[in-house]
Parts: structure tokens; sequence; C-alpha cells
């Protein structure tokens, strides 16, 4: 992914189906469950990116 002033970062998308996704395609940052870890069963959170919904 290429942000707004170049920089380009590896990330996960979400709320997407693969066949969706096109270059260019506009998202934003959500704050999500990324894993649960430990036999504590310790959830984790983190960013991710989701389509950007229509204004």
């Amino acid at each position: 992914m290429e942000l707004e002033d170049g920089v380009k970062i590896l990330t996960q998308l979400t709320d997407v189906f693969p066949e969706e996704v096109y270059v260019g395609m506009p998202v934003e940052m959500v704050f999500r469950k990324v894993r649960e870890a430990g036999a504590e069963g310790i959830i984790e959170y983190g960013y991710k990116f989701r389509p950007r919904m229509a204004e």
C-alpha cells in the first residue's frame, strides 16, 4: 500500500473480498483484532485497512 505522502507499507486488508481489491482503491485505517496469543488467550489488536466508505 502507498500512503498519500508516498510512503509504502505492508498491511492487511479487511472487510473486502480478494476479487474486489484493485490498485488505487481508496482505503481507511481501522483498529481490529489481529490474533489471540498464548494459553491465556490474550487478544492482540492492531491496525488494518478496509475500503473507504462512500461519503
